[in-house]
């Protein structure tokens, strides 16, 4: 019975992730509190990625202290090959949180020199308008292939449909920020599963 109160509350948690990520991300939510803070917005961005941080680690360390069963055990030859596309996931989400740490952090605040906004199509984004839920969708389910406990596979199909719902939302403010511009991005590459041709000029 613990167990599955347990196993409860690490979905309603990680569910409670997704909606404030996404609700303290709106456009109208941000206007609302631009207005409320007046000057300090500006270190909003930065605010909004600490609250994230911590609580995407508390649930985290939640998620690997329950008690959680195996459910199924995976040959050591198909062990080894999925931690390939563990690594891969993995230096993804590196490559592309390294190179937009500024912008992705809010850090930038602190600086007084602010990057242009401008719509990136070039490296990843040539394969796939998503690299970092791309990588981490691939590392999360790899590490569920090599840890296939309950716990783990449940945080998988949570995270993976609030990704899909996530970068929907996020896209609709991006043809709200780029126009036609990104909308032909969007017909040239897809969203989260990357093609193996690169998108052509």
């Amino acid at each position: 019975m613990t167990s599955i109160i347990n196993h409860s509350i690490l979905v309603l948690l990680w569910l409670l992730f997704g909606i404030l990520h996404s609700g303290l991300a709106a456009n109208g939510w941000k206007r609302l509190m631009q207005r409320w803070l007046g000057a300090g917005f500006k270190y909003y961005h930065f605010a909004y990625s600490v609250f994230a941080a911590l609580t995407l680690t508390g649930i985290l360390v939640f998620q690997y202290s329950i008690h959680s069963s195996l459910l199924f055990t995976a040959p050591v030859w198909a062990q080894l090959f999925f931690c390939l596309p563990a690594l891969a996931g993995l230096l993804i989400m590196l490559v592309v949180i390294k190179k937009y740490f500024f912008s992705l952090s809010g850090i930038s605040v602190f600086y007084k020199e602010q990057p242009p906004m401008v719509l990136e199509q070039g490296g990843l984004h040539r394969y796939v308008r998503h690299p970092l839920y791309f990588g981490t969708l691939l590392f999360i389910w790899s590490l569920f292939l090599l840890f296939p406990y309950l716990n783990n596979g449940l945080s998988c199909f949570v995270i993976s449909l609030y990704t899909v719902v996530g970068a929907r939302l996020e896209e609709k403010k991006l043809v709200a920020q780029f126009g036609e511009q990104y909308r032909r991005y969007k017909q040239n590459v897809p969203m989260l599963i990357p093609r193996l041709a690169p998108q052509r000029g």
